[in-house]
């Protein structure tokens, strides 16, 4: 009887079966692989997050801008409006630009001098114009539409940010309000107010 318990605890000692190793290596390589991807689609979320949260300070940037343009009324209840201010440059000039003038129904697809500026890597304005630089890597475009049912008091301001990279069908659609992956569009109305 000794003998018979001492083979019987040999054979549960006698370890994995080459099966068990092959099945349990390819479990573990399968999890591996896996996490890699998830790694992979987490880095670039996080890229993307970043260069979104980015364009959009870029975007609120400019809006800010826009908002303080003369937009009112005088003290004797005139409008005031400014329509001449360079905001298209590194240094905002009071003559040469658009100002809160309406832009053209284009603007935010593509590049309308006095309705664009371009921004280096760090957000600096590096220049305006339809020619795109070539250390631009944020291209920022903004409208000015007056508002229909009150076109005198009332401005619509939009603003799109994107990375300088040709924008396909979100660019080429008539009335288009295709954001991109990356980008940041912003939108608010301005009305005139007594100074």
């Amino acid at each position: 009887m000794a003998k018979f318990a001492s083979s019987r605890s040999h054979g549960s000692e006698a370890g994995f079966s080459l099966v068990e190793t092959i099945v349990a290596t390819g479990l573990l390589a399968g999890a591996v692989v896996t996490l890699g991807q998830m790694f992979a689609i987490s880095v670039a979320d996080n890229s993307s997050a970043r260069n979104g949260t980015f364009a959009a300070v870029l975007a609120e940037q400019k809006m800010e801008q826009l908002r303080g343009l003369t937009w009112g009324f005088d003290n004797i209840g005139l409008p005031l409006s400014d329509m001449a201010t360079d905001i298209a440059q590194p240094i905002q000039s009071p003559t040469g630009g658009k100002g809160l003038s309406p832009s053209p129904s284009n603007s935010l697809r593509s590049n309308v001098d006095g309705y664009v500026d371009y921004l280096d890597q760090f957000g600096r304005i590096i220049g305006g114009g339809a020619a795109l630089p070539d250390r631009a890597v944020y291209i920022r475009r903004w409208s000015v539409e007056p508002l229909p049912t009150n076109p005198n008091n009332t401005l619509i301001l939009q603003v799109v940010v994107t990375r300088a990279r040709d924008r396909g069908v979100a660019d080429s659609e008539e009335g288009s309000t295709r954001r991109l992956r990356d980008e940041a569009r912003l939108m608010t109305v301005k009305t005139r107010k007594s100074q």
